[in-house]
């Protein structure tokens, strides 16, 4: 019966402390996509504008890139959702009363490496298999955009060449380009006929040929001239249809890219021999440049904990700080190592999974320090130099106003 109620009060403690993981974890992740999609959104309307496309092609190339930016937001979601968790219940003793009644670091984080392993496995599929897919989407629209594909090769106010034989000028372009207004156009034929034309308004129509569009003319004035003619032809027009062929366009290349290849994909061409050496190379290194990624974040709880417990009597948020800075510096570490290893100066692996154990030594010494060690707190130091300096920079600023 004893056992029967321990064991409830642990499951109810466990239900606490993921409410408290769960609200900053999401709130960070939410945050950090936002602030990146953000950045990107306004780089993406000033290429859309430049190239002349249409401004939902933006919507569908952020769609693309957000798996790359919950690649990015998740780790620093987990990282701040435990910390600021544990940070709270210590800040309020909570954690002195968990740790009186016989409750290790150990135990308190099962709820911590729930969230962990669960986020590690999306983590994996997403960089493993849809951000693969997605990067090449989003290259795919960039190339469509540059080619005219998606009709960004008309642009409001300057003469356009199409296909080589059409001169097109727009004025004015309403509802997304279904009316225009201020036309001139001017088409040649091989055998030298030209058509020369303005119009009020006009718009763009679709034919059952997918490789010609038909553009209805309204309220103009048409020229046409051959070698046939003495002179060329003036005719006043209320509707003209214009047959247009359009122009040519590639087709867009196929998945290559170390970044477009699924880490089955990846593993497969790091082995085959075929390959030139440098592409073996990139395709390691980008390979373990994903999975270390994504193993980083099962040191993450052990990290959180460390850097959430302030010194007592202190209320400094200096391992919020850190953390962060953590994170992202190692990433940059990975990144960096991962470029030395696809130029085949260094072997990916120890390129990418040395730094790993060293990453992982410091966070377990530093759990260990907390956890085991009697009074010991990994980041003291830190907080009491923290602490100097900022006393030290009040008085400064104190003086200042003084004088």
């Amino acid at each position: 019966m004893v056992m029967g109620r321990l064991n409830s009060e642990m499951t109810a403690i466990d239900r606490y402390l993921a409410r408290l993981i769960a609200v900053p974890l999401f709130a960070s992740l939410v945050i950090a996509a936002m602030l990146l999609v953000l950045d990107k959104m306004r780089r993406l309307f000033d290429f859309v504008a430049t190239e002349g496309g249409p401004v939902s092609v933006v919507w569908r190339m952020l769609a693309n890139l957000l798996p790359e930016y919950l690649s990015l937001g998740i780790p620093i979601g987990l990282m701040l959702g435990i910390l600021l968790a544990f940070r709270k219940i210590a800040a309020s003793s909570e954690l002195d009363v968990l740790r009186a009644v016989g409750m290790s670091y150990g135990r308190m984080l099962r709820v911590p490496y729930g969230f962990a392993i669960g986020l590690a496995l999306v983590n994996l599929a997403i960089v493993g298999f849809v951000q693969p897919y997605a990067r090449y989407a989003y290259e795919g629209l960039r190339f469509e955009l540059r080619s005219g594909a998606l009709g960004a090769s008309i642009k409001v106010g300057e003469f356009t060449r199409l296909g080589g034989r059409l001169t097109l000028r727009i004025e004015e372009s309403r509802n997304e380009g279904r009316n225009l207004n201020g036309i001139f156009v001017r088409a040649e034929s091989k055998d030298g006929t030209s058509i020369a034309a303005t119009a009020k308004s006009g718009q763009f129509l679709a034919t059952d040929d997918p490789d010609t569009i038909i553009f209805r003319l309204t309220n103009g004035v048409l020229i046409h001239d051959s070698p046939k003619f003495k002179s060329p032809r003036v005719l006043s027009f209320t509707s003209h249809d214009l047959p247009i062929d359009l122009p040519k366009i590639e087709a867009f290349r196929g998945r290559a890219g170390d970044e477009e290849l699924t880490i089955p994909e990846l593993a497969k061409v790091g082995k085959d021999q075929a390959i030139p050496v440098e592409k073996r190379n990139e395709s390691r290194a980008n390979f373990h440049f994903r999975m270390v990624e994504v193993a980083m974040m099962l040191l993450l709880p052990l990290l959180a904990v460390a850097l959430a417990v302030p010194p007592k009597r202190s209320t400094s948020a200096i391992g919020v700080f850190i953390s962060i800075v953590t994170v992202v510096a190692y990433h940059k570490v990975n990144q960096y190592a991962e470029s030395m290893g696809a130029l085949g100066k260094i072997d990916p692996i120890i390129a990418l999974w040395v730094p790993f154990a060293l990453f992982a030594g410091l966070i377990w010494w530093m759990f260990y320090t907390l956890a085991y060690v009697p009074g010991g707190q990994p980041i003291g130091a830190i907080d009491t130099l923290s602490a100097k300096a900022g006393a030290s920079l009040r008085r400064t600023f104190a003086r200042m106003r003084k004088n």
